[in-house]
């Protein structure tokens, strides 16, 4: 007996491993059907904001007083003539479709104090910040929609954002500089649940793209990002998803000079506090061009990133691939991800992976001169100590790497996990890159490769250190 059973094992273990294979791609396929706005505004009665007559003058509140009979009057939809419209930050609400038409372009007030100051959350922590040019705040079954031209302006706070930077760096405050200078961002929707935003052209974002934050049932549909216009913007991100979830990106083109698709759910103290994960998204049939990684998870982890799906997407020139980054103070659990169908050539690097990411901007020490009782409050949160110190440790696991064709790749693999929290469980199958060199894989384990190619201009193999199970 105990010989026919010795057979028949590895048939019993293949099967399974083939039935838990099939339940995770079932559980999967049930989740990706779920996701994106339910609802969409249906009313149809007409608010006309007069036509602009003059693009130098400040037509927020003409703006706002439309939107706010839209909504008084159960919903609708606020339209544009064709021109140019100057504004500060507006506010849309339930039921209300904003339609930005062809021929129609709105640009962004260049005056900070034009985008009120709001309580909000900016990379991880929640603080004081101006609101975006354009908001959905707590709001429901909201649209923004049309093929016009949203032009941020953005340009003087990129320009006050590196001077600044140069003076906080010379004081050893690199950490917080990204905090102290307050740029407005293009599109905020935070609070909210059933909102679709989609066709628009987002140029020159003074600080991130679009941020869904705190949000659930959210469609991105078909925007064309161009933030490269008239120079690099310093954290010009494309789409953020922070803590967030039910999310829908599709059909997007990014050029930007940072993250092109990011996930984030909070940062180190603060973020550990809030605990809210951004979970069940999709991103699928988009391009990145130039920016920082096609596909970013982190830095900010605190709140997890789980169940996280992005196919069939292109890119060229950007930095990374796949991006997954944190550090040791942050906490969280990335997990559950699946990224594939990918085409890309003449980036940097295909799989980039780093629980140390950034030390400078990613840990806080106050220099000497400075008194704890008089900072600003967002000072004292970023400074706070994660306790116990193991909180702060991440956790990546369970990511499914597959169908992917790379090009001229600088570096095939560069994943580097902790001796106390290792990569664990990456499977990459049907995987194609060249590039310079192949890279290296530090504190992992349990790796799994199938039809995986990696060439490299310098002959040289992927360089294994620390890393248990591995086939490669």
């Amino acid at each position: 007996m105990n010989k026919y059973f010795t057979r028949l094992l590895p048939c019993v273990v293949l099967l399974l491993l083939t039935a838990v294979q099939f339940s995770d791609a079932q559980t999967r396929n049930e989740w990706v059907k779920k996701v994106g706005a339910r609802t969409a505004p249906v009313k149809t009665k007409i608010f006309s904001i007069p036509a602009a007559t003059d693009s130098t003058v400040l037509h927020t509140t003409k703006i706002q007083q439309a939107i706010d009979a839209c909504a008084a009057a159960g919903g609708g939809i606020v339209t544009f003539s064709p021109g140019v419209y100057l504004t500060g930050s507006i506010y849309l609400k339930d039921g209300v479709h904003l339609k930005i038409n062809h021929g129609v372009k709105i640009k962004g007030s260049q005056n900070i104090a034009d985008y009120p100051e709001i309580d909000t959350r900016i990379a991880g922590i929640e603080m004081k910040w101006p609101s975006a040019l354009i908001n959905v705040l707590d709001r429901k079954n909201v649209a923004i929609t049309g093929d016009g031209l949203v032009h941020a302006q953005g340009k003087v706070f990129w320009e006050m954002y590196w001077k600044m930077r140069k003076e906080y760096e010379e004081k050893g405050l690199r950490w917080i500089i990204d905090y102290d200078a307050k740029r407005p961002r293009t599109v905020l929707i935070s609070g909210s649940s059933d909102v679709t935003l989609k066709g628009l052209t987002l140029q020159q974002a003074g600080f991130w793209t679009v941020q869904v934050l705190y949000s659930d049932h959210i469609t991105v549909d078909g925007l064309l990002i161009q933030n490269n216009v008239g120079g690099h913007g310093p954290s010009t991100d494309g789409v953020d998803i922070d803590s967030s979830s039910w999310i829908l990106v599709q059909n997007c083109d990014i050029d930007c000079n940072d993250d092109n698709f990011c996930l984030k759910s909070g940062r180190d103290w603060d973020g550990l506090r809030v605990n809210k994960p951004t979970e069940y998204v999709v991103i699928r049939d988009c391009v990145a061009r130039k920016g920082g990684g096609l596909l970013t998870l982190g830095s900010e982890t605190s709140g997890s990133i789980r169940h996280v799906l992005a196919t069939n997407l292109t890119g060229t020139g950007t930095k990374n691939a796949l991006n997954i980054k944190s550090a040791f103070t942050r906490g969280g659990i990335v997990e559950d991800i699946y990224f594939e169908h990918i085409t890309m050539d003449s980036i940097r690097t295909f799989l980039q992976i780093n629980m140390n990411w950034n030390p400078a901007y990613s840990y806080s020490k106050l220099p000497d001169g400075y008194t704890a009782a008089n900072l600003p409050a967002h000072w004292k949160k970023l400074l706070a100590k994660v306790e116990p110190a193991e909180k702060g440790t991440p956790t990546f696991r369970n990511v499914f790497i597959s169908n992917i064709r790379i090009r001229g790749a600088g570096t095939a693999i560069n994943a580097i996990g902790m001796e106390q929290s290792k990569l664990s469980n990456f499977v990459l199958k049907d995987v194609n890159v060249t590039a310079g060199t192949a890279g290296q894989i530090e504190h992992a384990k349990g790796w799994k490769f199938t039809n995986v190619k990696i060439v490299a201009d310098d002959k040289g193999k992927t360089k294994l250190t620390d890393a248990a199970d591995m086939n490669l």
